[in-house]
């Protein structure tokens, strides 16, 4: 007969590889529900200008190119730039603000726009309760459609119109005068109708196009940046 096979007195080892794992996760799973759930409120008047302009000009690019993963992508890094949003809600952010731009992309008439203002109302509202600056939702949501059908219907709309429009906009979300603004609004509308007529030429929106357009778009946002400075008012 076969005699039994010894039976080893070593204790297991604990399992440490899954101990950290376990604990990893729960840190992970931790840092996401503090970052969604526990209130940061910043001063939206602080913000780099230079770095928004950038991004401003990297979104633009994915929307006219049809790249809606990019663009939300790129929407979450300007919204911790330019409201130092954290990082997970940047994205629940960006989801919003994504989701408007094509629900409008899609529209054809003004009714059809109408349905993205859901959406900007919910942006507008998150935006609102990171801020210690307070402003009227509604009011500044509906602004901000009115400037996107401007500039979409530029059949019917100057470009006079459409830096009145983002003057307004820029002054309702400050909660400041539209005076202030109008400089901003002209270069931001400027570097719009560079992209415009850029679309028109053989070949469409060239690099060295996109790097005029984004200079531009750091003239418009250093504009913006100087005058919600408090020392201005």
């Amino acid at each position: 007969m076969n005699s039994p096979a010894p039976v080893s007195n070593i204790p297991r080892r604990p399992r440490l590889s899954q101990r950290l794992g376990r604990i990893t996760l729960l840190a992970f799973l931790l840092w996401i529900v503090i970052d969604l759930v526990v209130p940061t409120k910043h001063d939206i008047r602080q913000f780099d200008a230079r770095t928004v302009a950038t991004i401003e000009t990297a979104m633009w690019r994915s929307y006219y190119e049809r790249k809606p993963v990019l663009l939300f992508w790129q929407l979450a890094s300007g919204l911790r730039q330019q409201f130092h949003t954290r990082f997970w809600r940047s994205f629940r952010l960006g989801y919003q603000a994504t989701k408007s731009a094509f629900i409008f992309k899609q529209g054809k008439t003004r009714a059809d726009y109408q349905r993205a203002l859901p959406e900007l109302i919910s942006y507008y509202e998150s935006i609102h309760s990171l801020s210690t600056n307070s402003f009227d939702v509604h009011k500044v949501a509906a602004l901000e459609l009115d400037w996107w059908i401007i500039h979409r219907q530029r059949e019917r709309y100057s470009y006079a119109n459409l830096a009145n429009a983002l003057a307004a906009t820029a002054a309702a979300q400050y909660n400041l005068p539209v005076a202030p603004f109008q400089t901003y609004a002209r270069l931001r509308a400027n570097a719009m109708r560079m992209r415009d007529d850029s679309v028109l030429k053989p070949g469409g929106t060239t690099e060295a196009d996109w790097t005029v357009i984004e200079q531009a778009l750091d003239q418009a946002w250093g504009a913006l940046h100087e005058a919600v400075q408090p020392n201005r008012q």
